[in-house]
């Protein structure tokens, strides 16, 4: 890396750190002022608390990220400008990408662990840090989940579990099997536990009842099968990510598991179908928005030190509130079905990166 660029870097990490360390502050206050007589009563390990903490803000921080990323450009850029670096840089000859590119490269490195907190920490932490609170952060009671129930309207299958362990274990697993047309009931399968092994469900202390067209009890017609105590059931297609995703609230879902789960479930109203496509696609732009807020802070930040403070971070506020606001216009033209989900979910960051590119290019 060049020494500029470590330079550029380095003035821009630090504005970067106080503005999102300033934002979780604000969320942790704010959550502390409703929690912390329940917290103090509870008296929860430091790495329980720390814990909560972490999960009641990780699916807020695809919020947090853009403003943060906003104010640290809008500083770094002013700050150049008012001491004449950006004048300096250009007369020795360096581009004006050049000098942004450490800034646009830190967006997208923290735009793609914006990506990785909601795929891959989300799912894990945010629904037991909602659970934790309902139960008053009393330890023993939230678990990972308990009362489980999922059923797979295209095979006709219905799960119901009574817990799962922090192992990924299922416990009290009943399986009840529909006949093809989901008429009447053709097996039920219950098991002390079950395990995804390998892709494939493997099932311990095992009772298979079967029925008849008439929904009847009849005999086993694999009953040497049916006597084994372990026994895999390749049939059965459903992921534990599928079941805890039926059970998990909808927002704390990874966008893989958003779309496996519209991929399984094709039989959804129009209305929820249209909400829920319309979230998987905006879920999985949402860490774009750090690019494009970035983007559009650039040349806000540059116009903030050559002509007025005012003009450049009003402007920069304006098109930040500008572009959730057609967010907010596109997830309600999508849900009403006067824009297609797909399309709502990519017009804010197609028009916005746009003008960020317009904007950014006449800086040049």
């Amino acid at each position: 890396m060049k020494i500029l660029s470590k330079y550029v870097l380095r003035e821009f990490l630090v504005p970067l750190f106080y503005c999102m360390a300033g934002f979780i502050a604000i969320y942790v206050l704010f959550e502390l002022f409703g929690s912390f007589s329940r917290l103090a009563d509870a008296k929860l390990p430091l790495y329980a608390t720390v814990h909560y903490f972490c999960g009641y803000l990780a699916p807020h921080f695809k919020w947090l990220a853009p403003p943060a990323l906003m104010l640290a450009t809008l500083y770094t850029m002013w700050n150049f400008c008012r001491h004449s670096e950006i004048v300096a840089m250009r007369a020795s000859g360096v581009g004006f990408f050049s000098i942004a590119c450490p800034i646009l490269a830190m967006s997208l490195l923290v735009a793609a662990f914006v990506a990785w907190v909601g795929e891959c920490y989300v799912p894990a932490r945010a629904q037991w840090a909602r659970m934790l609170r309902s139960e008053k952060f009393d330890l023993s009671k939230a678990g990972t989940g308990s009362n489980i129930t999922y059923r797979d309207s295209e095979s006709g299958r219905t799960w119901t579990v009574d817990s799962v362990g922090a192992d990924g274990v299922f416990h009290g697993v009943k399986v009840v099997l529909d006949r093809p047309g989901h008429a009447t009931r053709l097996a039920n399968v219950t098991a002390k536990e079950a395990r995804w092994i390998d892709g494939e469900w493997w099932l311990s202390g095992v009772k298979v009842q079967h029925y008849d067209a008439s929904g009847s009890e009849t005999f086993s017609p694999t009953p040497e099968l049916d006597s084994l105590e372990l026994r895999v059931f390749p049939q059965f297609r459903e992921r534990p990510s599928d079941i805890m995703a039926q059970n998990r609230a909808w927002e704390f879902n990874s966008v893989r598991d958003k779309f496996r789960y519209l991929r399984r479930h094709r039989s959804l109203a129009e209305e929820r179908r249209r909400e829920y496509v319309y979230d998987a696609w905006a879920g999985m732009l949402a860490p774009l928005a750090c690019f494009v807020i970035t983007l559009l802070a650039i040349p806000a930040g540059v116009a903030s030190g050559r002509q007025s403070v005012f003009k450049g971070v009003l402007g920069a506020i304006g098109m930040f509130f500008a572009f959730y606001a057609l967010t907010i216009l596109c997830m309600v033209a999508a849900q009403t079905g006067y824009l297609p989900p797909v399309a709502a979910a990519f017009l804010p960051h197609a028009v916005f990166l746009f003008a960020g590119i317009t904007l950014f290019r006449r800086q040049r």
